[in-house]
């Protein structure tokens, strides 16, 4: 089942993202490493209009060091954007981030042409921190529940650079099947919008193909090969204690514990997609959501026709 999650206020951020972005010389896009891919939002790419723009892949310390490097060169073909990497450890990310955004918009700067940029992410993917890291005090919130930052507030990184931070923000719908679920295993969704099963038996059927070793180590299991996802959750709820009444496996429990892991980084460094795989996936999207709005529309024209044909009758 698709996982859908867009609050009130995520269209009030909308809103103020495409207002603001008027008068922003660099548009900050942060992507979580271990998924950058579903990550990026689409709608912000329609509302940039040719603006340069920074993709920072946060969370870089728990994603696959060599997957990192295939979606920074992705990105960095790409014109008018550059791509780098950041994570808790990096000492002067102000420093890498002050000189990726001169090098796109070189005739910004000084106190009568200030940088102006636009920081944008989904719902916890470490902007608070980023910001909080380049202050040096706790200028934003910061917490593991998707939706923390609610207002848009600026930040003086220097005299002559100014950083908007906006509320993290999804899309309307999202049409990208897999990416509902890296979004949900990740922790940029809503607890109360998706299944903590579904999302982790979804998970554990992509590492048991990319990331055996993984799970492996952490779960200490002899052998996974030729396990399904769902006997592999019942394997890792025995071996972790997620045992209710009548001595049956709590796959809710399971569930829980590899979602956590994940996030936490206990599993590895792991990213759930390549930039070949997220071009398929959203091939297959694109095409399925083309197919939906023809049957939309098919439906509306039959439904007119009725209508009519009614009225038609009624005369």
């Amino acid at each position: 089942m698709a996982i859908q999650w867009f609050p009130g206020h995520m269209h009030l951020t909308r809103q103020a993202i495409a207002e603001r972005i008027k008068n922003i010389d660099v548009v900050i896009e942060m992507l979580d490493a271990r998924l950058p891919g579903s990550s990026a939002n689409p709608m912000l790419a329609g509302m940039i209009k040719g603006k340069p723009a920074l993709k920072i892949l946060s969370k870089q310390d728990l994603a696959d060091p060599i997957r990192t490097e295939q979606w920074l060169a992705h990105y960095n073909a790409q014109d008018s954007v550059r791509a780098i990497g950041l994570d808790n450890s990096m000492k002067q990310p102000a420093k890498a981030l002050v000189e990726a955004c001169h090098q796109l918009a070189p005739n910004r700067g000084g106190l009568a042409k200030p940088m102006r940029v636009l920081i944008c992410g989904i719902p916890n993917v470490g902007k608070s921190t980023l910001i909080n890291t380049l202050k040096g005090k706790a200028a934003a919130k910061t917490g593991d529940i998707a939706g923390v930052t609610k207002t848009e507030q600026r930040v003086n990184i220097a005299d002559d650079f100014y950083l908007y931070d906006t509320p993290g923000v999804l899309w309307p719908r999202i049409i990208v099947l897999q990416s509902g679920y890296n979004l949900a295993a990740s922790g940029a969704i809503g607890v109360n919008a998706f299944d903590d099963e579904e999302v982790a038996l979804e998970l554990l059927n992509y590492l048991l193909t990319h990331y055996p070793e993984e799970l492996k180590a952490r779960y200490k299991l002899a052998e996974i090969a030729g396990l399904t996802d769902e006997e592999l959750l019942e394997a890792i709820g025995r071996q972790r204690g997620a045992i209710q009444s009548g001595g049956r496996v709590n796959t809710t429990k399971a569930a829980e514990l590899v979602i956590h892991d994940l996030r936490s980084g206990a599993l590895g460094r792991i990213t759930l997609e390549t930039p070949e795989e997220f071009a398929g996936w959203l091939a297959e999207g694109k095409k399925a959501d083309a197919e939906r709005a023809a049957r939309k529309e098919e439906f509306a024209q039959a439904k007119a026709q009725k209508t009519s044909q009614r009225a038609r009758t009624r005369r």
